[in-house]
């Protein structure tokens, strides 16, 4: 059995932007110009052999990175898919800043950059968690080139400053600082995955934990601090009606993913991340929508139950 000792044993150090971990697939970078400042966006671009034409944007979420993508990416490949796959400014191989005012409008702004610099006309984009929101913004910001949405179990269904107590970027550091591979282990399994714990979840938990490593922790935890800003206070719940183009929501049941549960009653913990009624709820709003649901699955159905994810994915990318 798989314990936190011998997590934390195997831990590696990781640098500040992963140079010393490999992603799945060969990873390049655009320079992008904001805020006065020039950042570099890293991302993997896998063009399919057997062409059908179509692309997909997959987006990762806020404890992720490209890399969790790997089998779907595959997958998707060998469907005749092209598939690219950024790390947002601020996660993973991309920069790291020193001040830098997050946005999912300006992600998403990124995110097209990259796309027009690689001279893609439309795309379908795919989004998980925090990048559910990201793609939601996206496609509010940019339907011309969305010709589909895909949100696979999306934070942001739900207003949570509505619950919470304020809590302000210097909290959100400090609570970072803190962190440590039991920590988060214990965070995903009792938000993520509630079943039991493998090396297939292991693995995401290493690398943050990794990073705690780093003598430069400090700026990989002042960004996770301003990012959790952007989620709490930048809410997309109240526009999904706003909607112009076909959506598909993939949701497994058994998430209860939600910010702040650390900070509120018992009672109010227990009204919120009840993803079963959210994921219902939030086909209603969204014109021209579908949903598919996935029984005893939690925050990660690409990584928990992928068979049932590429199931559902795959059938709605060919219409």
């Amino acid at each position: 059995m798989f314990t936190n000792v011998q997590a934390q044993e195997e831990l590696k150090k990781l640098d500040l932007n992963l140079e010393n971990y490999k992603y799945p697939y060969q990873v390049s970078f655009l320079e992008i110009e904001a805020q006065q400042e020039t950042y570099t966006m890293a991302y993997m671009y896998v063009k399919a052999e057997n062409p059908n034409g179509k692309t997909v944007v997959l987006l990762h979420g806020k404890n992720f990175n490209g890399a969790y993508w790997q089998t779907t990416m595959e997958a998707l490949s060998k469907k005749g898919f092209d598939v690219l796959v950024p790390d947002q400014i601020g996660f993973g191989k991309s920069s790291k800043p020193e001040y830098f005012q997050y946005s999912f409008q300006q992600l998403a702004e990124n995110t097209k950059n990259l796309i027009e610099a690689l001279q893609i006309e439309e795309t379908t984009i795919l989004g998980h968690s925090m990048g559910g929101m990201l793609a939601t913004r996206f496609a509010l910001m940019y339907p011309e080139i969305t010709e589909k949405l895909v949100l696979v179990n999306p934070i942001g269904l739900e207003d949570w400053k509505l619950k919470i107590p304020y809590q302000s970027i210097n909290d959100w550091y400090q609570q970072e600082l803190k962190k440590d591979y039991e920590g988060i282990k214990k965070y995903q399994k009792e938000s993520y995955y509630a079943g039991d714990w493998n090396e297939d979840y292991a693995k995401w938990a290493k690398l943050l934990a990794g990073w705690t490593l780093n003598e430069d922790y400090s700026r990989i935890a002042w960004n996770a601090a301003l990012t959790y800003d952007m989620i709490l206070t930048q809410p997309v719940v109240y526009e999904f009606q706003e909607l112009e183009v076909p959506t598909l929501l993939i949701i497994g049941t058994r998430d209860r993913t939600a910010l702040g549960k650390n900070l509120v009653s018992k009672e109010v913990k227990a009204t919120m991340g009840l993803y079963e009624q959210l994921g219902k709820d939030t086909a209603e709003k969204i014109p021209n929508s579908e949903l598919v649901e996935i029984p005893d699955t939690g925050h990660l159905p690409h990584i928990e139950a992928f068979d049932e994810f590429i199931k559902a994915l795959v059938p709605y990318l060919e219409k």
